[in-house]
């Protein structure tokens, strides 16, 4: 209606006012005769009713003239009332979510039947698919804290893997997050990843509320200080979950909690060394039952550049030939056409690249890097666009390594390769490189 609003298409505009007024006195009906209307509610129904009334009459005077300064004074009121319309339908349906929310968060609290608590927590799970609006709105009438309090109670044991994804899908927004710090919930993740009798469901639900709430997306970070208390605990259950995960999901989201405890912690990244993490991570690179797809190797590589700032990091990537490794994710390359799965590649290399560039602060990583070759491979990543999939981050990444490397063994490369992607700046090297064709001339 804007639209056409602005180019003056009066017939367009009362047509479509019209149809507008039937289609919202037909929704505000069908949803009366299937629940009564919450008093504040029926405001902004009886208020979008009076509106689109008062603008199906105002087209239609305007369609019977062509008085260029009475259709201009027009304009401007209609203009005013659309946007009253639209401000009043949003009220209206913001009630109504909120208002089939209560319903739902009703039935979670009071019943005690599973099926009922299961239904009405799969109806919530489904609302926040909706988008961020969707989920403040439930976060706010108290979701968390209903479901917090069934994974408190053993008795809905078998709900706890619903109730916990319901919960991460919530907490992509901060007030879900507040909501779960009011109520302790991140003591309730850690008795549930750390009791052995919960199932792996739960223990990997639990897993995703943690990777959903220290994601480094959030700019609300007072949730962690409490966190941080409950760390070691959450920290070890993690990894033991990595190392037992029966099947790629599981250990993904494991391995996605812990890539983002890794961030903003070196605490973590200590625990994890001493937990064996290196080792307990490289293996899982070789059980495709576990590390299927570019994502997992994401949280992995992601892990181990984060571990790779800590000295003793270097000698263990040794011990557990964690250099082939890095090599063969130097090589990732997507299987199918989907851009996400390019984009994870993408992070794989990088990540990869820089964790070689941290260890081989370390001589004796980077005398085994030369060995195994890895000296090319960075070679072949910087000039062949095509091998990085045209990755700017992955370039820059590649030309760092490969730097570190050359300091410490210089006649490891050859002149023209120096003169190109060692000597320059690096922001030269770059320049050079990204402009290449795809060539080693």
């Amino acid at each position: 209606m804007f639209q056409r609003l602005e180019r003056g298409r009066w017939q367009r505009v009362h047509s479509t006012a019209v149809r507008a007024n039937c289609h919202v006195r037909s929704l505000i009906h069908e949803y009366g005769s299937t629940r009564t209307s919450p008093a504040e509610m029926q405001k902004y129904e009886k208020s979008l009713l009076d509106k689109c009334m008062e603008l199906t009459a105002i087209t239609e005077r305007c369609i019977h003239t062509e008085d260029e300064y009475f259709l201009k004074s027009m304009k401007e009121a209609i203009h005013e009332t659309l946007t009253e319309v639209s401000d009043s339908f949003s009220q209206m349906i913001d009630l109504a979510l909120t208002n089939e929310v209560q319903i739902l968060i009703r039935q979670i609290e009071s019943s005690d039947n599973i099926q009922t608590i299961g239904s009405a927590i799969s109806s919530l799970l489904s609302l926040t698919q909706d988008g961020p609006q969707l989920c403040t709105i439930i976060a706010k009438e108290g979701a968390v804290v209903a479901l917090f309090k069934i994974c408190r109670q053993d008795c809905f044991s078998c709900l706890y893997a619903h109730a916990l994804r319901t919960v991460a899908s919530i907490c992509c927004v901060e007030e879900g997050i507040k909501q779960l710090e009011e109520v302790d919930g991140i003591l309730c993740l850690a008795d549930i990843l750390t009791d052995t009798g919960s199932a792996e469901a739960a223990r990997a639900e639990a897993a995703a509320v943690v990777a959903q709430i220290t994601s480094p997306h959030h700019t609300c970070t007072q949730h962690l200080a409490s966190f941080l208390e409950s760390m070691q605990d959450i920290v070890t259950a993690l990894i033991k979950l990595c190392e037992e995960a029966s099947s790629g999901e599981v250990f993904l989201l494991a391995s996605a909690a812990l890539a983002n405890i890794t961030f903003f912690d070196t605490m973590a990244c200590e625990i994890l060394l001493q937990l064996n993490a290196v080792h307990i991570l490289l293996q899982a690179c070789h059980d495709r039952r576990r590390v299927d797809t570019p994502y997992s190797k994401d949280q992995v590589v992601t892990i181990l550049a984060n571990l790779s700032v800590l000295e003793q990091a270097a000698t263990e990537v040794l011990q557990e030939k964690g250099i082939e490794r890095l090599l063969v994710l130097l090589g990732e390359r997507p299987s199918s056409s989907s851009p996400s799965e390019g984009a994870a590649c993408e992070r794989v290399q990088q990540k990869a690249a820089v964790t070689l560039a941290r260890l081989s602060r370390d001589a004796d990583v980077a005398q085994t890097a030369i060995q195994l070759q890895t000296i090319p491979r960075l070679i072949e990543l910087c000039r062949s666009p095509a091998e990085r999939n045209n990755s700017d981050s992955v370039l820059v990444a590649c030309l760092a390594a490969l730097r570190r490397l050359a300091a410490g063994c210089p006649e490891s490369i050859d002149d023209a390769d120096h003169e190109q992607l060692i000597k320059p700046r690096l922001v030269d090297s770059f320049l050079l490189c990204s402009n290449m064709e795809e060539s080693f001339v």
